[in-house]
Order: C-alpha cells, then sequence, then structure tokens
C-alpha cells in the first residue's frame, strides 16, 4: 500500500465539498495512511464528525477543550505528528485566515504550528475562485512553501458553470501519493531560464516582448517536485517564486547569460525557455530620449544567443532542452534550431494555435528529438510542464 504508516491529518473546512471528505479518509485509511480528522465549526453544518470518525477510526477533533475539566486537544501535538497536513476542503474563508496568520479555531492553530509540509484543495463558487482577493491570498500561500492541488472546471453548487470545485478524492488521493514518492530527478540538479528580457533604450524605455514567465515557471516547479534542486533564471515577471526553487531575478539578456553560466557547468539538465531578446539598441541613452520633429532611427545590434554560447560548454551527459516560437515552417524550423544548438529536445509552440504562446494559462506543444517527435493536445501550463519533464526523464534517464 503506497500510504502505509504515513500519518495524514486532514483539515475540513465549511465548503458543501465538505461531503467528498468522507471518500477521501475511506481512500486514505484504504491505502494504508493513519488519518485524524480536524473540523471547522462551521464543516459540521455539511458533514458530521460521526461520519469522520468512523471511517479514520480516530476522534473527530473541532475545539480547544476536550470537555469541561480543562484537557485541551494540543494542536502543537498534532503538527509534530502529522507527515502532512492536507486541507480538503479548503473554503475562501479559511484560505484567507490562513494567509494573514489568523487563529480563531483548532484547525488554523494547527496549521501555524505544524511543522509538516501542507497541501490545499481549495472549493468554492467561481466568483468567488476569480476574486482578486482570493488570488492574492493563494499567492501567499505558495509563497509560503504550501502545495496547491488545483480545483477543477465544472458544475458548482451554485449552478454556475467554471473554476472552483474541489479536486475529486482520487485526484487528491494521488497528489498525496506523489507527494510521499521519491522524485525521479531527486539527486539531479537543473536549471531553467524563463520570462522576458529588457533591453534598455534609455532610462524609461526598453526593447522587450510578451512573455509572461509561466511556462517557464511551471517547469521549474514540476523539475523541483521531481526532486531535481532547480535554479531559475528569470526575466522581469510578476509571478511569486515556485516553493523549493533558486530564483535569480534578471533583466536584460546579457544578465541572463551570465547568471545562466554560472549554474550550468553544474546543472545535470538545462532548459531553456526564455524569450530572450534577439536585438538590443547599440548605446543605452543616459537620459529620457525627448521626442523630435522627424522619425527616430535606433541602431540595433546582437545580444547574447544564451543556449547555443552555453551549448559550447556541454559536457558528455548533460541535457539541453530548447524552445522553438514558431509562426510558419514550424517543424522544419524547430529541427533546425534543434541541430544548429546541439539541443537534446526542443518544444514547438506554434503561435497559429489558438490557447497557445505568450499570455495564455494554456499551451500547445509538440516535443521534437533527432528521431522522434510527438505531439499533445491543448492543456494548462501546469500539465505542460509535467508532459516536458517527463518527457527528459524519458530521453535521459529511463
Amino acid at each position: 500500500m503506497p500510504l502505509a504508516g504515513k500519518k495524514i491529518l486532514l483539515g475540513v473546512c465549511g465548503s458543501i465539498a465538505a461531503y467528498k471528505s468522507a471518500l477521501l479518509v475511506r481512500l486514505l485509511v484504504k491505502n494504508g495512511a493513519d488519518v485524524k480528522v480536524i473540523m471547522t465549526a462551521a464543516a459540521h453544518d455539511f458533514i458530521t464528525p460521526l461520519t469522520l470518525s468512523t471511517l479514520s477510526k480516530n476522534p473527530v477533533l473541532t475545539h480547544f477543550s476536550k470537555d469541561e475539566t480543562g484537557q485541551w486537544n494540543n494542536h502543537v501535538e498534532l503538527g509534530l505528528w502529522a507527515d502532512v497536513f492536507v486541507l480538503a476542503p479548503a473554503s475562501a474563508n479559511t484560505i484567507a485566515k490562513i494567509a494573514n496568520g489568523i487563529c480563531d479555531n483548532l484547525l488554523l492553530a494547527t496549521y501555524l504550528s505544524a511543522r509538516c509540509p501542507v497541501l490545499f484543495a481549495p472549493a468554492m463558487d467561481l466568483d468567488m475562485w476569480q476574486h482578486a482577493s482570493t488570488q492574492a491570498n493563494l499567492k501567499k500561500l505558495i509563497a509560503f512553501g504550501n502545495i496547491l492541488i488545483e480545483p477543477t472546471h465544472g458544475e458548482l453548487a451554485s449552478g454556475l458553470i467554471g473554476t472552483g470545485r474541489m479536486a475529486e478524492p482520487e485526484q487528491i488521493l494521488q497528489s498525496i501519493e506523489k507527494f510521499f514518492k521519491p522524485g525521479r530527478l531527486t539527486g539531479k540538479k537543473a536549471l531553467v531560464t524563463a520570462g522576458p528580457t529588457y533591453e534598455a533604450l534609455d532610462p524609461v524605455r526598453f526593447i522587450g516582448n510578451h512573455s509572461t514567465g509561466k511556462m517557464g515557471f511551471a517547469i521549474a516547479e514540476e523539475l523541483s517536485r521531481e526532486g531535481a534542486e532547480v535554479t531559475l533564471v528569470s526575466g522581469p515577471t510578476h509571478l511569486p517564486a515556485p516553493a523549493g526553487v533558486n530564483v535569480v531575478k534578471v533583466n536584460s539578456a546579457e544578465e541572463m547569460f551570465l547568471a545562466s553560466k554560472t549554474h550550468f557547468a553544474s546543472a545535470d539538465i538545462t532548459v531553456f525557455s526564455a524569450a530572450v531578446a534577439d536585438y538590443k539598441p547599440a548605446t543605452k541613452a543616459d537620459q529620457k530620449i525627448k521626442k523630435g520633429s522627424g522619425p527616430m532611427v535606433i541602431e540595433l545590434v546582437k545580444t547574447y544567443d544564451i543556449a547555443a554560447e552555453l551549448g559550447k560548454l556541454k559536457k558528455p551527459g548533460q541535457i539541453t532542452v530548447g524552445f522553438a516560437l514558431e509562426t510558419e515552417n514550424e517543424r522544419t524550423n524547430a529541427q533546425s534550431k534543434l541541430k544548429a544548438k546541439n539541443f537534446d529536445l526542443i518544444v514547438l509552440n506554434s503561435l497559429n494555435d489558438a490557447g497557445a504562446g505568450f499570455g495564455h494559462d494554456t499551451n500547445k506543444i509538440s516535443i521534437l528529438s533527432v528521431s522522434t517527435s510527438k505531439e499533445f493536445n491543448l492543456k494548462s501550463k501546469k500539465e505542460v510542464a509535467a508532459d516536458i519533464v517527463t518527457a527528459i526523464i524519458e530521453h535521459a534517464y529511463a
């Protein structure tokens, strides 16, 4: 049984999805886990403690005090007991409290004193999920090192269709099993470049592109989940740092090259996903350039071709992966780039595919090697990152 002997603390919050926690407890116990449950008071409106106590074979806790004699439910001991703390469902209210350090019930007190990793599976209506305050709170939780189990898209209790449904118990079980499973890249070091580069024209203007960095950040996170020690060299983005990843912030192509070169020699895997500017202004004005009466001519020079330059330093056993964003002759151009830069794999994006390229939360890719090619359907960038990392592992370490 994959979870044999694992101690799992389950936090159940006030959400209609709380009914699913009964099946989750049953699955965890069936797979060998020792399960204890903490409920918020609001969760009692949706499922009874008796149900969860019967399934978990442990008392269900809600309050700080056990009875009128002064005995208490020790939240510190609960946090120390668990190998992992899973919040499912995690309501918008509890997520907000956790993000801001509020501690007004047993579940929250246990969270704040827990030393174990925390996984959380949000459940709420789509407008609550999309609200700016909820999204800000989610970013905080992820920045704290908590692991998000993404909600799914479907029919909600309100009757609306959208994202906000708690992941199904089987999916949550898989996330927990994956957490305990040794990563396939344990002991490996990885380098990822991500985001755009900004090439300064003057103190206020630059040449750049529309890259958000989402794809590269997702790849860095997935490499880390598979056990690799990851360094992410990122151009300007607004994304939170992935948990457990060393992030190096840069602006220009030259800065990205120098930062990447520092880590390249020790990297077993390097993924060049950044959208590096091909050209930069030949000179940078010291002061803001004033608008003149006639045309403005800017002389441009080539920037560092980071993948090509570092490719010259590639040692036997190192794996390098590139990206090709194309609009025409996609496969021909990608194969040419694969050979010219001595990549082991290249990920092909086409701007002709809806939902792919810059600015989307989805992507549609093909992964090419010298002798193989595999196409994938449109997926979330998180799922695409998993496909890319799996392709790397299968190519190099299978």
